[in-house]
C-alpha cells in the first residue's frame, strides 16, 4: 500500500541574507539615532526617530532578526560609537537618566517582533492589529522601564518624570502608526521570508497518529 508522508516546514538557524538583513536594519537604527536628536529644556532626554526603528525592526524581520538588529546596534553603541542621541556613545550612558529607555529597546524589539509573527502566521499583516502591537512594545514596554529608572537617577517624583515624557507620546504614537503602515504595505508587496532555513519538520503529525508520520493509506 502506497504511503504519504506529510511534513511541515520549519525554519531554524540564520541565512546569509538574514545577517544582511540585521545589519542594514541595525545600520537603520543607527541613521536615525544620529540624524535628530531635538533638545528639550525640561527633560534630559531628546526627542529622536531612534523608536521608530527599534519598531521597524521587528515589525518587518520578525523577532529573531528584529531583536538581533537592536542588539547589534546596542552593542555597537555600548563600545563607544556615537550613536545615541546627542552623539554619545560608551558604557558611561548607562549611569544616564536615558539608560532605563536603551535598556528597554531590547525588550520592546522582542515583544513587537513575538506578536507580529503570531499575527502574520495566523493570516496576514493587519494595521489595526500592528498599531496595537507596536504601541504595546514600542511605547507601554519602553516607558514602563525608561520612565521610573529616569525618576530614580535624577531623583525626581514618578509622577513628574510622567508628565515630561508626556512631551514624546504624541510622537511616539505617530511612530506607531507610520511603521504600522510602513509594515503593511512590505508585506503586501514584497512579503519579508521568515529567518532561518527550511526544514522539514514531521514532529506536528506525530501527534496526529502516534508514529511519527501522517499516513494516507490507499487500498
Amino acid at each position: 500500500m502506497p504511503t504519504t508522508v506529510t511534513a511541515h516546514v520549519r525554519y531554524r538557524g540564520l541565512t546569509s541574507r538574514d545577517l544582511a538583513l540585521v545589519a542594514v536594519f541595525a545600520a537603520l537604527i543607527a541613521a536615525l539615532s544620529v540624524t535628530v536628536a531635538i533638545p528639550i529644556p525640561f527633560s534630559p532626554v531628546p526627542i529622536t526617530l531612534q523608536t521608530l526603528g527599534i519598531m521597524l525592526a521587528p515589525s518587518l524581520l520578525g523577532w529573531k532578526r528584529g531583536s538581533l538588529a537592536v542588539a547589534t546596534f546596542l552593542a555597537l553603541g555600548l563600545a563607544g560609537l556615537p550613536l545615541f542621541a546627542g552623539g554619545r556613545g560608551g558604557l558611561a550612558v548607562l549611569a544616564g537618566p536615558s539608560a532605563g529607555f536603551i535598556v528597554s529597546w531590547i525588550f520592546a524589539a522582542l515583544v513587537i517582533g513575538l506578536l507580529t509573527d503570531l499575527m502574520v502566521r495566523r493570516g496576514k499583516y493587519s494595521f489595526w492589529q500592528g498599531l496595537v502591537i507596536n504601541a504595546l512594545g514600542g511605547i507601554i514596554v519602553i516607558y514602563a522601564i525608561g520612565v521610573p529608572w529616569m525618576a530614580v537617577v535624577l531623583g525626581d517624583a514618578v509622577l513628574a518624570s510622567l508628565l515630561s515624557m508626556a512631551v514624546f507620546l504624541p510622537g511616539d504614537i505617530v511612530k506607531a502608526v507610520l511603521t504600522a503602515a510602513i509594515a503593511g504595505a512590505v508585506f503586501r508587496a514584497y512579503p519579508i521570508p521568515p529567518a532561518g532555513r527550511p526544514v522539514a519538520d514531521e514532529s506536528a503529525d506525530a501527534a496526529a497518529d502516534g508514529t511519527g508520520t501522517s499516513r494516507d493509506k490507499n487500498a
